[in-house]
């Protein structure tokens, strides 16, 4: 029998001031059975950074054609494409022209993606490329709980992540582009 994806009920409230983003929101994100949790807390730190009311997560590690996270307007069309992880070269491209903009959340050793594949589209004028933290991302993922409530502020180039206990700060690293704009 397949396993099952586990669901985590995300409350956060959201205070960008960079994008002048205040919002409070509730939603569940499905963890797929081979996720990590740094994964896991990666997609839900996209969502608070990039928050939007149309954006939704995707299908992800179960679709290759799908974003971890995208923004789709009302007609359908996607406006914002959200990749975490550390995708190819050739993902990259082929989503930058499904999406006006397009953001990738880098996590893990980084050093070796950044030197081989970053360059292969650097030049690409709508992609976003931002560094996570190794240390406080792995933090942040040991306080994902199935249910869970955090505060989330984004204030220059800076995401501070509140659990109530603990106050978590993630200096976002910017390799390709800049911050998101309102």
């Amino acid at each position: 029998m397949a396993l099952q994806a586990t669901p985590y009920k995300i409350s956060l409230d959201i205070s960008d001031t960079d994008r002048g983003v205040y919002e409070s929101v509730k939603f569940t994100v499905a963890r797929h059975p081979s996720e990590t949790e740094l994964r896991l807390a990666s997609r839900v730190l996209a969502y608070a950074l990039f928050y939007h009311p149309q954006l939704t997560f995707g299908r992800g590690l179960s679709d290759s054609d799908e974003a971890a996270l995208w923004q789709h307007d009302l007609t359908g069309q996607i406006q914002h494409w959200i990749d975490v992880g550390q995708p190819d070269a050739t993902r990259v491209i082929k989503a930058s022209r499904r999406a006006p903009e397009l953001s990738i959340l880098v996590y893990g050793n980084a050093r070796l993606w950044c030197d081989k594949v970053l360059p292969q589209f650097a030049q690409l004028s709508n992609v976003r490329v931002v560094l996570l933290p190794q240390e406080a991302l792995t933090a942040i993922a040991s306080k994902l709980q199935r249910n869970t409530h955090w505060g989330v502020m984004v204030s220059d180039g800076q995401l501070y992540l509140s659990d109530g206990d603990e106050q978590i700060t993630l200096a976002l690293q910017y390799l390709l582009g800049s911050p998101a704009s309102a």
